[in-house]
């Protein structure tokens, strides 16, 4: 059985190309101290966006004290669940590259898929919210002085480059305007972003740093070796091991049957209804089946501000694992501290879904399968 303990099977040896360490190593020492580099990573599925930016990170903290990750691959989140934007700032360096690791965000959004195809306008209206956050808190680049001292980014994306994708990159290039712009190519030219500064104008005056370098891997014909990832395992991976953290590092949980028994006999958090209003981020509900649609899902625990109700901050996730209408509670399994789950007061429903594998461990029977809702009416 796979163990939930690992938020992904170790791929192979990393290998890290000599125009990959000249790469980061020029985003890091050939700028100024401050304003620190704000560094953007982009290039075609599997070509090692990801991987790049984990060794950018470990080079810039030799450098910072701390480093700002803009994570906007909701497929496929670097320190947080899938579905979420997330703003994290890093103090450690990753000893092991191959192997993520989950991580509590500064701030984040729950979008609840695992595409922007859904919601292009809203994906792009979240990544804006935290780059603001993150200019406001750790940059001076807006001319007002931060509070916080000043962190270099370093910004992931998603390899999703063709059609509305490629629209999207460009939209977050233009406003994010990086100092630093990092294009991965792979040898099948057709898949990789256009040449030069694609996102800028003809006449635009902006300055910016373009390095473009290749795929890590490479066979004999210099033809790119592509790892290719299952991607729902792995995301399935992922929510199990963020709802192991609901139980003491100590304990013997290590496989899936292991992590469905606890959480099945995990006393869970009750909630009271009156406190909670509950967001389906893309369906329509009837108000008589909206406990229905609740019940044994995974949802986005948010605070949301008057100010800015439209974009509310996530906390982290919950499964709901129960329902009363009479008592007027739900039931809630979730890793989050109570001091930030009371002021939690709205649940965002989207397409992020419990892991079929805990639901059909055998001999554990789960409790999200039961129908134990009392009716609305």
């Amino acid at each position: 059985m796979a163990l939930v303990a690992e938020p992904e099977q170790p791929s192979p040896d990393i290998y890290i190309p000599q125009e990959w360490s000249d790469a980061a190593e020029s985003i890091a020492y050939d700028s100024i101290t401050s304003p620190p580099p704000v560094a953007f990573i982009c290039g075609a599925k599997n070509s090692g966006k990801t991987t790049f930016s984990r060794h950018l990170l470990n080079v810039l903290l030799k450098r910072y004290k701390k480093v700002a990750y803009l994570d906007t691959d909701v497929g496929q989140s670097e320190f947080t669940t899938p579905g979420f934007l997330s703003l994290t700032v890093v103090d450690k360096l990753t000893p092991d590259l191959t192997i993520p690791c989950l991580k509590t965000p500064e701030r984040s959004f729950f979008f609840g898929d695992t595409s922007s195809k859904r919601d292009p306008k809203g994906y792009l209206s979240y990544i804006s919210a935290l780059y603001d956050y993150y200019r406001k808190e750790y940059s001076t680049a807006n001319k007002e002085k931060t509070t916080k001292s000043e962190l270099p980014l370093v910004v992931n994306t998603p390899g999703w480059v063709k059609g509305v994708g490629y629209e999207i990159l460009v939209d977050m290039l233009k406003y994010i305007a990086p100092t630093h712009v990092v294009k991965i190519n792979i040898s099948t030219k057709n898949k990789n972003l256009p040449g030069g500064a694609f996102w800028l104008d003809y006449h635009s005056e902006e300055m910016v740093n373009l390095i473009e370098i290749n795929a890590a891997r490479q066979d004999s014909y210099n033809r790119s070796v592509l790892i290719q990832k299952d991607a729902h395992l792995m995301r399935d991976l992922r929510i199990m091991a963020y709802f192991r953290q609901c139980f003491a590092s100590n304990l013997n949980i290590s496989t899936i049957k292991e992590l469905a028994n606890a959480l099945a006999s995990q006393p869970p958090y009750e909630v009271p209804i009156s406190s909670i209003k509950i967001r389906h981020l893309y369906s329509q509900v009837p108000p008589t089946e909206i406990f229905y649609s609740l019940n044994a899902t995974i949802v986005g625990l948010a605070v949301s501000f008057e100010e800015s109700e439209s974009l509310p901050w996530c906390v982290g996730l919950g499964i709901v694992r129960g329902i009363d209408t009479l008592k007027g509670v739900l039931y809630v399994i979730t890793p989050v501290p109570p001091s930030t789950l009371e002021k939690v007061d709205l649940f965002l429903q989207g397409f992020i879904q419990i892991p079929t594998s805990l639901l059909q461990v055998q001999g554990c029977v789960s409790p999200y399968m039961s129908t134990n809702v009392f009716s609305t009416s």
